[in-house]
């Protein structure tokens, strides 16, 4: 399902890509539809459905794979997207929409369709993530930082932009704090402006250190104000109480999504998280390092139920915080076991101090999902975590070794600012 750009033939050697596109659609699909044929047929329709969702996502993503292959040999080829009347087809803007979930985001968005803007700043987000689109009519991308404010005419609006990993965020305290602060109240201004609906992505670690599991919308949270993660926590806690405070003063049509744990390709491999750290230091044979006894909890979602669930709410009329996360849990030293197992690796475990105000439990509810927005996830953690260490592999094939940060490092990205100063980028 690939096309060639306007004004660009159709060039020797691409059907040949396109036919592998089809045959792993068929190798997919027929598989799965038998099993599901042959599955009982209490609750069938919901589950066929949700293994047809998951099917649809995995030829996309294999398209999407071919194209880069095709566009890396010099041809002028995009996914095939869906001809939307004038009508039906929206401009939406994606803030952040060159990172890790943005960039799904908008692979998803453009095969329905519509108009995609994306804005970013490149801090966290590469280009290479969105390359497959790069020059089709329906996209554009301007580098830009939201902490400026930024003119144009959208009809909605995924405010997705700020650095999520600790690494990131606390190389520069003040500039991820403007970035939550600012960088909202820019993106409200705008959706005022041009009437557009605005969904911003804010996080479970508004709940902090939570003291009840597992964790609802209503739960107010234990947040450190001052500590080393305050930054990120109480910024985005901040840019949620500015979008409510723009619904009710101003009309804004507002949507919050806190988004838990998040896995799946396009991670930045070096980007301090439990996720790329336990797998990169597994395809790498090196120790895999625990930040404490490894009782604490976390629950993994794969990046493409959450792409799911930010475009369910966003067409959903629910407009009060939703948690977005897979209710799966695992204690640190257990997922290093499942990590171990999935790579095949021989690496040791080893335990190293714990950091400061690192959460001890996150676990979400998604009652609220399920009922308001239909929506609960449905690819499995382990399924989720082949696909990531399958991508992986192929990011160490290409640049060799990769370092691992630790708490406080700063992830393989060069410093802004004047005279070295990180403040002075803010």
């Amino acid at each position: 399902n690939t096309k060639p750009a306007e004004g660009h033939p159709a060039m020797s050697g691409m059907k040949v890509d396109v036919k592998i596109v089809i045959i792993f659609a068929v190798g997919v699909l027929l598989p799965a539809l038998y099993f599901m044929s042959s599955r009982p047929t209490s609750g069938a329709g919901s589950d066929r459905l949700g293994m047809t969702e998951v099917i649809e996502r995995e030829v996309e993503n294999e398209v999407i794979k071919q194209v880069q292959k095709l566009q890396g040999a010099g041809k002028s080829v995009f996914p095939d997207v869906k001809s939307l009347p004038a009508s039906e087809r929206k401009r939406i803007l994606i803030t952040g929409g060159a990172g890790f979930v943005g960039s799904h985001l908008v692979d998803r968005l453009m095969y329905q369709g519509h108009h995609i803007i994306v804005v970013d700043n490149f801090f966290t987000g590469s280009q290479d993530n969105v390359r497959h689109w790069i020059g089709h009519p329906n996209f554009q991308l301007i580098m830009h930082d939201v902490t400026e404010p930024i003119l144009m005419e959208v009809d909605q609006i995924y405010h997705l932009a700020c650095p999520a990993s600790p690494p990131h965020y606390q190389y520069n305290p003040i500039k991820t704090i403007k970035t939550s602060t600012m960088g909202t109240l820019h993106m409200l201004g705008l959706a005022r402006r041009v009437r557009a609906r605005i969904l911003f992505t804010s996080t479970s670690e508004v709940y902090g250190d939570p003291k009840v599991t597992p964790q609802k919308e209503s739960y107010w949270g234990n947040v450190n104000p001052i500590g080393p993660r305050a930054c990120y926590d109480e910024g985005k806690r901040v840019a949620e109480t500015m979008m409510y405070a723009y619904r009710e003063q101003e009309g804004v049509d507002v949507r919050v999504a806190r988004i838990f744990n998040t896995f799946g390709p396009r991670m930045n491999p070096a980007d301090g998280r439990v996720v790329s750290n336990f797998i990169m230091q597994a395809l790498q044979g090196q120790d895999i390092t625990i930040y404490g006894d490894g009782k604490a909890t976390r629950s993994f979602q794969y990046v493409d139920d959450l792409v799911s669930g930010l475009i369910k709410l966003m067409e959903g009329d629910y407009y009060l915080p939703v948690n977005l996360g897979n209710p799966d849990e695992y204690t640190i030293k257990d997922f290093a076991e499942v990590i171990k197992s999935l790579t095949n690796t021989n690496s040791s475990i080893v335990y190293l101090p714990a950091t400061q105000d690192d959460p001890q439990q996150r676990r979400p509810d998604i009652g609220v999902a399920k009922k308001e927005i239909g929506w609960a996830p449905k690819v499995k953690v382990r399924d989720g975590l082949r696909n990531t260490i399958k991508y992986f592999e192929g990011v160490l094939r290409e640049a060799g070794q990769i370092s691992i940060p630790g708490p406080g490092s700063f992830a393989a990205i060069k410093k802004r600012g004047g005279d070295g100063d990180p403040a002075a980028a803010a």
